[in-house]
């Protein structure tokens, strides 16, 4: 039998972990990074080994990917996030050439080819426009959880833009917004619309293929999911777990090195 190999994506929200085998995936989790992502990352490994009977020379190779993928210290490599997510979408979704993922504190477009490569990218981890970070904020200022913007802005029946490209002054702009008796689910969409035409302005930047694979932890966002399709006029393909697929790409990796 082949041996497993682990892919670990130490994220700055979350931490994913996928158990990789017979060129299937055997077993992925996903836990909240908390403020030690090298604590969090040794305890999920540990963790999951401990529940999957996993003995260490049943594994091949251990590579980490992501934000804090360097002190993921137990790997036996750290791979670009970038190279992980282009390889474990291209795994799922092979006829897919175009893929946005969108995170707590980034969001990247990247271009793949037949193979899992990456041709292209741009990412935005510089602003927390166009990220996740935005919807915290979001959510914040309207007393709500992250997880309850996507259904309710799927009540919005008025359209309503937020200009701000800055979230600094975007969260100035909601609260007059509120101010003015506007709708919760109104604005919510209207920032989910924000988000997306941030998100085409970086696909401007590259020569594109329709259909769009969308990954992270924002693509459970139905709403978000329903604006970016809109404003790109395209279908997206959400996964069935949309965080995996960085964790995904490091463990194929991983596999292909005894393989």
């Amino acid at each position: 039998m082949q041996k497993i190999s682990i892919g670990i994506d130490s994220g700055s929200r979350t931490t994913k972990i996928v158990i990789f085998q017979n060129n299937r995936i055997k077993y992925s989790n996903v836990v909240d990074t908390g403020v030690n992502p090298k604590t969090t990352s040794e305890f999920l490994s540990k963790k999951t080994l401990s529940n999957l009977e996993i003995n260490k020379r049943d594994i091949s190779k251990i590579y980490a990917t992501g934000y804090g993928r360097k002190l993921v210290r137990f790997a036996d490599k750290q791979v670009s996030e970038i190279t992980c997510h282009a390889r474990g979408v291209n795994f799922l979704f092979p006829e897919v050439r175009t893929v946005i993922d969108i995170g707590g504190q980034d969001s990247k477009v990247i271009l793949v080819n037949e193979k899992g490569k990456v041709i292209d990218f741009v990412m935005n981890d510089k602003c927390a426009a166009g990220t996740g970070r935005f919807l915290e904020v979001v959510a914040h200022i309207l007393e709500l959880t992250v997880d309850e913007l996507g259904k309710i802005s799927l009540q919005s029946n008025e359209k309503i833009n937020i200009d701000s490209t800055c979230v600094v002054f975007a969260e100035s702009e909601i609260i007059g917004l509120i101010s003015q008796g506007k709708k919760r689910a109104d604005i919510i969409m209207s920032v989910h619309h924000s988000i997306a035409k941030r998100t085409k302005s970086f696909l401007s930047q590259l020569h594109w293929q329709k259909p769009v694979v969308f990954t992270g932890g924002v693509a459970k966002n139905v709403g978000m999911t329903k604006a970016i399709s809109s404003v790109l006029n395209a279908e997206i393909i959400v996964p069935e777990n949309s965080f995996i697929t960085g964790a995904l790409g490091a463990a194929i990796f991983a596999s292909e090195v005894n393989g």
